[in-house]
């Protein structure tokens, strides 16, 4: 899985732009709580007194409190008020730090202030005249303090505070404060800034939304591309282990798959753990006294996710080869239809289809079960986590120990820390897949092709190709295969001559013919073109100087222009209609409407088999090569055809090597040499009339197809 992770690493500034949002969002998204329990605690419940030190105080109150406060306490508040001169002292400091100290001074002697007003058993100014006279002294009313605080009993910081504010309200009210307007504006400050919270968190929001899917089809791309140029790069055997189908669903639905969980990834899983942190952050600071609901909570999410993916995980896995499964099977149905409904197989491919997507679909249901089961899970958690604190936490508020807002808070930061595991449960969900899926990619990218250019290839040395291709002593053995599918091969095809290779059905005509431009590399022995070895070359180089018609004629979408043309853009439509000429296609070509520039549906569906074989033999005319490679290219001409087409090539390609592979003794008649293979070895090399009277293998094949003038008029066509 940490694959997924390294396909950022083209995308870090992006990436770090998206985590500096998700602080931000995280930040404001931590803050709105704390705004709410303010709004309930203070705003509503303190009347929008924020605090226990007031901001302002009449002078004979101030030497009231002082009167029962420590020497300590004295030193604390006394620097930070200021008479004025109605008799007013008023606050001249806003640190958070000082202000809690003046609080914890302020709390106790204003409960003792305001207890001895209620009961009327004091007079402050006769006190005060007492100390000032020394008839009492600071010990004794220090001590008659803590008589009062031990009157209080057990009483929590946030009753002193109640109380302290009650004290506070009442001494703004005898000073002419408009206590509702005091408290309005509190609320209304709040309100807007928990507004512009909410603002700066949406914009974060969506610019993270908008950076993260960039950053996704970027990853996209880059895997799409990086995987189509390995595949492109592969040879044969590479192609052989990946099947089409699986390389396309790796192209497409695995790349989709890391693609979708890579938006997730950047706007949940690395948000979960800012906000769950932040969330226990801020929990800690609650001062509620439930923080072990944190770990249960978190310990019975983590036991439930680990469960479902231990059942879920092996599933995933399984989940993409059936996909690759049902792939192949369709598409082997697919284009083998015309075959299929021949043989009236139509019920046995049915029925085969049925089953690649039914073991398909259970798998799928039973990970849709298991995930399904997480959710309702989760929430009956979350739930039961919500009634645990509020259980609690009323409690706390019965006992004095605990506010409203401070639990409405600490319920907000507790689902806040849930969601973040529900968030990654959430991803957890994609993430075995897109797992697997990624590492099905890697498989490909990693994969080496065994054929690739050599270190100090020689392609300077073969600046005027003549194209003469030798075999020089070739064997080749597929991977894995136990025997050599050719032995000891040695010819020589020479420019402005036709080499023919014939053969028994698979007796390895067109493996030999695969070497030459490398779809394969020998085992043994070495091919050369001109001398120099092909492995010697660049791949590109080789192919440049080949012009190869396959045995099955593969068309593009596109026209018939684009694929004559399709050896490169340097091919002028002089040469395409040349080469459409010597291809015997001009006929069919100019009686279409749009002649060049008809289309051509995709694998050339829309022309027949034999204009098909015209077309791709045309594409390597035009490309003008020095060595011509026809793999039974001519199989699907009728006679007449063959013979006006090899005519006109032999006419248009006079300083060419020409090698054929074919089936038809017709087509290989005038050849300069033909090589007869019997079960990858040399029969014999020679021409039609050589071979006929000293090559068994060819003389059996000769009986088989001509009749017996044919065989006794020799080279006669």
């Amino acid at each position: 899985m940490l694959k997924i992770f390294r396909y950022l690493k083209n995308s870090k500034a992006m990436v770090f732009a998206i985590i500096l949002l998700l602080v931000v969002q995280a930040g404001c998204d931590l803050s709105l709580p704390e705004y709410t329990s303010n709004i309930v605690d203070v705003g509503i419940q303190q009347g929008g007194i924020e605090r226990v030190t007031p901001e302002k105080i009449r002078k004979e109150t101030y030497d009231s409190l002082k009167l029962f406060m420590t020497d300590a306490e004295i030193a604390r508040v006394e620097p930070y008020y200021t008479e004025n001169q109605e008799g007013i002292c008023e606050r001249n400091t806003e640190s958070d730090e000082i202000l809690d100290g003046m609080d914890d001074a302020f709390g106790m002697p204003m409960l003792i202030l305001s207890a001895l007003e209620e009961s009327g058993q004091a007079d402050m100014s006769q006190l005060k005249q007492a100390l000032d006279a020394g008839m009492i002294t600071r010990e004794e009313m220090i001590a008659k303090r803590n008589e009062a605080e031990a009157s209080f009993g057990d009483m929590s910081d946030s009753i002193i505070q109640q109380k302290a504010n009650l004290f506070v309200k009442k001494e703004y009210e005898a000073m002419g404060i408009d206590l509702d307007a005091l408290q309005m504006n509190y609320l209304k400050t709040k309100g807007l800034q928990m507004v512009g919270l909410a603002v700066v968190m949406m914009a974060a929001s969506i610019l993270v939304s908008l950076f993260a899917a960039k950053v996704a089809a970027g990853v996209g791309r880059d895997l799409r591309s990086g995987v189509f140029n390995k595949v492109v790069s592969f040879s044969n055997a590479e192609m052989d282990k990946f099947s089409t189908a699986s390389l396309i669903t790796r192209s497409t639905n695995d790349i989709q798959q890391v693609q979708m969980v890579e938006v997730m990834l950047l706007r949940m899983v690395f948000y979960a753990p800012i906000i769950g942190i932040g969330g226990v952050f801020k929990v800690l600071h609650t001062k509620t006294g439930m923080s072990w609901i944190i770990v249960v909570a978190v310990a019975s999410i983590m036991a439930l996710v680990l469960l479902l993916m231990s059942m879920a995980m092996p599933k995933f896995k399984k989940m993409q080869d059936l996909v690759d499964r049902l792939n192949l099977v369709s598409r082997e149905i697919l284009t083998g239809i015309p075959v299929i409904r021949a043989f009236s197989r139509e019920k046995h491919e049915e029925e085969r289809f049925d089953v690649a997507n039914t073991n398909l679909m259970k798998t799928q249901l039973f990970t849709n079960r298991v995930m399904t089961v997480m959710m309702p899970a989760m929430m009956l958690i979350m739930n039961g986590i919500t009634v645990l604190i509020v259980w609690n936490g009323a409690h706390g508020i019965n006992q004095g120990n605990l506010q409203v807002g401070d639990m409405m808070a600490f319920m907000t930061y507790t689902m806040q820390i849930v969601m973040a595991f529900l968030m990654l449960t959430m991803i957890s969900i994609m993430l075995p897949r897109a797992g697997v899926a990624a590492e099905r990619i890697e498989e490909i990218l990693t994969t080496e092709p065994t054929i690739h250019d050599a270190e100090n290839v020689r392609d300077d040395e073969l600046s005027e190709v003549k194209g003469c291709v030798e075999f020089k002593d070739v064997c080749f053995r597929y991977p894995g295969a136990n025997e050599d599918a050719l032995e000891h091969i040695s010819f020589t095809a020479r420019p402005g001559e036709t080499t023919a290779i014939i053969g028994s059905t698979g007796c390895g005509k067109s493996t030999l013919i695969h070497l030459i431009p490398r779809f394969y590399d020998v085992t043994a022995g070495a091919i050369t073109i001109d001398g120099i070895d092909i492995r010697e070359l660049s791949k590109n180089k080789v192919r440049s100087i080949l012009g190869f018609v396959p045995q099955k004629g593969v068309l593009f979408s596109g026209t018939i222009e684009s694929n004559i043309k399709f050896g490169g853009d340097w091919i002028t439509d002089e040469a395409m209609k040349s080469a459409a000429e010597v291809a015997q296609a001009v006929e069919f070509i100019e009686t279409k409407k749009d002649t060049y520039r008809s289309p051509i549906a995709q694998g050339g569906t829309n022309v027949s088999g034999g204009q098909k074989q015209r077309l791709s033999i045309a594409r390597a005319i035009a490309k003008n090569p020095k060595v011509f490679l026809f793999d039974d290219s001519f199989s699907a001409l009728d006679y007449k055809t063959d013979v006006v087409l090899r005519r006109a090539l032999k006419e248009k390609v006079s300083d060419a090597a020409v090698i054929i592979v074919a089936q038809r003794i017709s087509t290989i008649l005038h050849a300069d040499q033909i090589i007869v293979l019997d079960e990858g070895r040399v029969a014999g090399i020679g021409t039609h009339e050589q071979l006929l009277e000293s090559c068994e293998a060819y003389q059996e094949i000769a009986k088989s197809q001509l009749s017996e003038s044919e065989l006794k008029g020799g080279r006669a066509s």
